[in-house]
């Protein structure tokens, strides 16, 4: 899911009632809801580095209990801090504003539940999450809301910001204020997350059916997979995949009706040359075929320097949403390998951005 999502959902785990088992508990799960994305830092490395290492170790259980404890020690210096600037003015100010303790051990296993949270909400999209790696490398994924969903986000957003805006209309009247605000709206929100997930799961093996008893002139369905759109649960991208070739359509749960374009919509597997066998065998190719669930390795042009592009596309993202178009002639998560007349890998690209 997007950073911010993320990051709500931690705010909102601490306001569910962790934050009046120990002080520091809301901070703690908010940056624990959000650090395993610190893997991003993989792009300093280059596109394709940032590509492989995105979402391992730190996505996956194994991990988990370094990144807890890297969270704890984040906010014990921020509580070193805090106590020496209220010895600086002399105050006890901030000892008095809080009634939960102190327990380290607590804010760790909170961490680990906020940790545990990023990689169920990475799971509930189509990009997938490993969990076991490194023992066990394979991709898992619940496809059932879209990385960043506006439904989730407004929920987020409302419990988080209603307990101020009311707690805005209290004090006008004299209400005294809560120490502790914002539980109901957190829970209320954290289960109709919940609620929805259950609501997309069923749309999504409507969609399943409807794509596996379309007609293909006869051809074998090989397999099938269903892609959200966001906002819109009865609204769903399919996947169908035959001997010769892969078929996406748009799938409408509500009224139980499947539509495609049978020229634009079809895509026959591309042979296999000399430049794809070169391409596929390259770093970018093994981390890509690793991670692509429908993969369409093309060879593409081949320029005035005798370079042949090879162009790794994956359909699961091959569609147009709101926020962007056209999608089919360049989605998300595209990679380039250009290999040279000796079948050797020139150079490699993702989203326009050279590997060095």
């Amino acid at each position: 899911m997007d950073p911010i999502t993320h990051f709500m959902t931690g705010a909102c785990l601490g306001r569910a009632g962790f934050n009046r088992k120990a002080a520091y508990a809301t901070l703690a799960m908010t940056l624990a809801a959000e650090a395993p994305d610190l893997d991003v830092l993989w792009l300093f490395k280059g596109p394709v580095a940032a590509f492989e290492h995105h979402r391992g170790w730190t996505h996956a259980f194994i991990g988990l209990p370094l990144e807890a404890g890297a969270v704890v020690g984040v906010v014990w210096l921020i509580h070193r801090w805090r106590l020496k600037r209220e010895r600086t003015k002399n105050t006890h100010s901030w000892k008095a504003s809080t009634e939960a303790p102190i327990h380290w051990s607590r804010l760790y296993v909170f961490s680990l539940i906020a940790l545990l949270s990023h990689i169920l909400l990475d799971w509930t999209n189509n990009y997938g999450v490993r969990p076991f790696f490194p023992f066990n490398p394979r991709w898992y994924s619940g496809s059932i809301v879209s990385v960043f969903e506006p439904v989730i986000f407004v929920l987020l957003l409302a419990a988080l910001v209603a307990p101020a805006l009311f707690g805005l209309v209290g004090s006008e009247v004299g209400a005294r204020k809560p120490l502790y605000r914002g539980r109901g709206w957190a829970i209320f929100a954290l289960a109709a997350i919940v609620a929805l997930w259950g609501w997309r799961w069923v749309e999504r093996q409507k969609a399943l059916d409807l794509a596996r008893t379309a007609d293909y002139n006869g051809a074998q369905v090989l397999r099938v997979d269903a892609n959200p759109h966001f906002i819109n649960p009865f609204r769903w991208q399919t996947i169908t995949e035959t001997p010769m070739f892969y078929r996406i359509s748009s799938a409408d749960t509500l009224n139980g009706t499947i539509a495609t374009d049978p020229q634009a919509d079809l895509f026959h597997k591309p042979p296999t040359t000399l430049a794809t066998l070169a391409a596929k065998r390259s770093w970018l190719g093994r981390v890509y075929l690793d991670w692509s669930k429908y993969t369409l390795v093309t060879e593409t042009t081949t320029d005035e320097d005798g370079l042949t592009a090879v162009t790794f596309r994956d359909l699961r993202f091959m569609y147009d949403t709101p926020l962007q178009q056209g999608r089919r002639e360049d989605p998300p998560l595209s990679g380039v390998v250009y290999i040279n007349s000796d079948r050797r890998v020139d150079h490699m690209t993702m989203g326009g951005h050279v590997q060095r």
